[in-house]
């Protein structure tokens, strides 16, 4: 996409302009009319348009070509030329999208001015664009566990279709990396990835983001759905969409095309839609609170992405990553991780999955002190969810022991803080762990203990720990 389409009926002005143009370095194409120039545009779009507003014997005269291709092709900058130019003229094409207008007879510096300008703004816009799906494409989705390996088989076999995908899981498991691996190896990679995040969306203003708005004083201004043509859009907590907008988006799905917040115009859309939700979608519609329809249009194949909790193999793979992300990207120092910390953390619970691992890393890394391995102290500070209740959480360093090892240390530490609890005294803790004095008395004496902290405090029994 790198030439200059001609719109104008003149053929002497269109060959005139083509002429300068070509000595100038740049490719050009030329249309006398609209059919010509929407079978021009339909073959390749181009990189900037020079459209002439009059076309004789034209079905469709250069306002409405600027309409259609603002609709379909809002990426292609167009260049309004006139011999019947006046002011209102140029405003109302500015105001339909027109990057600049030039009244007949032109100034060759002045046109090769507004063109220059033209194409470095379409160039940087395709530059920004690339940019951005090479930053998506580059976080590759990372993991060995068989939980993640069961996920990126499902994604693996999605991305070869164009059915909508829906994404379920817990927040911060990584559903939204996950849409972008579908996008970034899918056959509409070379696409924009649009994302909707519904909950920050205020209600109120949920159709004009997602379907763009017309006005006199502002033209044109495309919504969320336009900038996602050829490409993805992400809806991302879809449970969050206002009841009303959902049944607008269940037509969008039904016809593929939709009018812009106080136009009448049809905009047509070709994308593909994935969503991702947090939520029990089936007791929403339950509740009255989303659409059965639009579940059963969206539900194509649904992809349930794990837990950490579920992969915690792939843990200290995962923090490795966000190690090694950081340094490049905010110069945090490259540290290793000690085997205890790896430990530490696989023992942790992640109520807030991966993102939650993610801000552990970060947090040590700007806090930590030197450039030595990660220590299990500079990752533990994290609250308990209320699953951890009922069970016992290890250190990193209980962890690595091996079993017989581990249970002697835990017996060792467990024994010492009933008798540093019942201050020494052997009977009630003996009768609090539910052993007989006896056998607690042998087991202190295989396990090294002969006394600890506020034992034989002038307990009852103890001249026993003697």
């Amino acid at each position: 996409m790198g030439d200059i389409l001609i719109v104008d009926d003149e053929k002497d002005i269109r060959e005139l302009i083509a002429d300068i143009l070509r000595d100038e370095g740049y490719a050009t194409r030329l249309a006398a009319h609209s059919d010509e120039c929407m079978a021009a545009i339909d073959a390749e779009p181009p990189a900037l348009m020079v459209l002439d507003i009059w076309l004789k014997d034209s079905r469709m005269d250069g306002i409405d070509i600027l309409k259609t291709v603002r609709r379909n092709n809002p990426d292609v900058p167009v260049v309004i030329i006139s011999g019947h130019g006046n002011i209102e003229i140029a405003v109302a094409a500015i105001k339909q999208g027109a990057y600049d207008f030039i009244e007949k007879p032109f100034n060759i510096d002045q046109l090769l001015v507004v063109i220059g300008r033209a194409m470095e703004t379409s160039r940087l816009r395709r530059e920004n664009q690339s940019l951005k799906r090479r930053e998506f494409t580059a976080a590759d989705m990372i993991g060995l566990s068989p939980a993640f390996r069961a996920l990126k088989s499902q994604l693996d076999k999605v991305t070869k279709s164009n059915g909508r995908v829906m994404l379920t899981g817990p927040a911060g498991a990584g559903k939204e990396l996950a849409a972008r691996y579908i996008h970034a190896h899918g056959p509409r990679a070379s696409g924009p990835f649009v994302t909707v995040s519904s909950a920050s969306i205020e209600p109120e203003r949920m159709e004009v983001v997602l379907f763009g708005r017309e006005s006199p004083e502002r033209g044109i201004e495309p919504g969320l759905l336009e900038q996602a043509h050829g490409g993805v859009i992400y809806f991302d907590e879809v449970a969050d969409m206002p009841l009303g907008t959902q049944s607008k988006i269940l037509r969008v799905l039904v016809e593929q095309q939709f009018s812009r917040v106080g136009g009448a115009a049809k905009v047509r859309v070709d994308m593909r839609v994935i969503s991702s939700t947090t939520r029990d979608l089936k007791a929403e519609i339950a509740a009255g609170r989303f659409r059965q329809e639009l579940y059963d249009r969206l539900n194509v194949v649904p992809v349930p992405v794990p837990a950490l909790g579920e992969r915690r193999e792939d843990v200290p793979v995962l923090a490795r990553h966000f190690i090694e992300q950081f340094n490049r990207s905010q110069g945090l120092p490259l540290r290793a991780l000690s085997p205890e910390a790896e430990a530490e953390l696989q023992t942790m619970t992640w109520p807030g999955n991966i993102r939650q691992l993610r801000n552990v890393i970060e947090r040590a890394l700007i806090l930590g002190d030197g450039s030595g391995p990660i220590e299990p102290r500079e990752v533990r500070g994290e609250s308990e969810s209320p699953e951890t209740e009922g069970r016992i959480q290890l250190t990193g360093g209980l962890a690595t022991l091996p079993l017989r090892e581990a249970r002697e240390l835990f017996e060792r530490e467990y024994l010492l803080t009933q008798i540093n609890r019942f201050g020494g005294n052997i009977s009630r803790t003996a009768n609090f762990v539910g052993m007989e004095r006896s056998a607690l008395h042998r087991k202190l004496k295989s396990l090294g203990v002969v006394g600890g902290k506020g034992a034989a405090r002038g307990g009852e029994d103890a001249d026993d720990l003697d």
